[in-house]
């Protein structure tokens, strides 16, 4: 089977012929962690993503707040440390929030304690702010889509880490998978960076190491499949030039709002190591 339409690397994985399988590590307590390594320049061209580690994290459904939100938070944010260097992060949101399906960077964003700033404006000496001093500098930056600012947002992002010189930028965004049951069930992080829009062929500049020079860790969740891939999914008709369109789930309000508190309360867990889940979920 050829490259298939979805942002995800575990499905393009499966979608290879058992030949050419591609060896996966599972683990997972409050989800099912599925771990692949993209090692080489041969399976990169197999699978059509760049090198890099992508961890695949599933569960029922984002959509809702279950009663393991806790362990899911503190799983996801163990998950998410594993990639993250020492030093200053910068945390971009990327998507247009008028539209919901595309809103999830935006709402993340909205999440993120932003303590860079804390550095210069905390000088004395006081014992009562040693743990704000403690805190890792983190920038946040949601910067729209192009559309909205004339701005690429690899552009935008280049500029603002030009600035800010940051050790590592995390990027949130929506993305688009080939099977229907992994909307709004799925989180996907890697440290190949990311291509804004290429799950929907409206693919932008990419954002990673090559292009900013530092570490750059996606985090995104599928809120989208196009019509196409539904169709062949569940029946055997096939044709190129039917009419097309982008799916969503109807629940997908609570979907964005929903996974923008997990992984906002997870990546406040990652980046303040200092802070326990009951400190992080009351400042959201």
């Amino acid at each position: 089977m050829g490259i298939i339409r979805t942002d995800l690397a575990l499905e393009q994985a499966a979608a290879l012929s058992p030949e050419n399988t591609v060896p996966v590590i599972r683990r997972g307590k409050a989800f099912a962690v599925s771990e692949l390594h993209i090692t080489d320049e041969a399976m990169s061209r197999r699978l059509g993503r760049d090198m890099g580690r992508y961890i695949t994290l599933e569960c029922d459904a984002l959509s809702r707040l279950p009663d393991a939100f806790q362990a899911q938070a503190e799983e996801l944010a163990a998950e998410i440390g594993s990639f993250l260097p020492k030093g200053d992060v910068l945390v971009v949101g990327l998507g247009n929030s008028s539209i919901t399906p595309d809103a999830l960077g935006p709402a993340v964003a909205d999440k993120i304690l932003a303590t860079r700033h804390l550095r210069k404006e905390l000088q004395e000496n006081d014992p009562k702010l040693a743990f704000l001093r403690s805190l890792r500098p983190v920038s946040v930056l949601a910067n729209g889509v192009l559309g909205q600012t004339g701005i690429e947002a690899a552009e935008l992002t280049a500029a603002v880490q030009g600035t800010v010189h940051p050790a590592a930028v995390i990027v949130i965004d929506a993305l688009a998978c080939s099977d229907v049951r992994r909307l709004g069930t799925t989180v996907q992080i890697s440290d190949a960076g990311i291509s804004p829009g290429s799950g929907v062929q409206n693919r932008r500049k990419e954002l990673s190491c090559r292009t900013l020079g530092v570490p750059v860790i996606a985090i995104g969740v599928p809120t989208v499949v196009d019509l196409h891939t539904i169709v062949r999914h569940y029946t055997s008709f096939s044709d190129a030039d039917a009419p097309n369109m982008m799916v969503t789930p109807r629940d997908i309000d609570k979907l964005i709002e929903h996974a923008a508190r997990l992984i906002g309360c997870s990546l406040n867990l990652a980046l303040q190591p200092a802070m326990c889940f009951a400190d992080v979920e009351g400042m959201m």
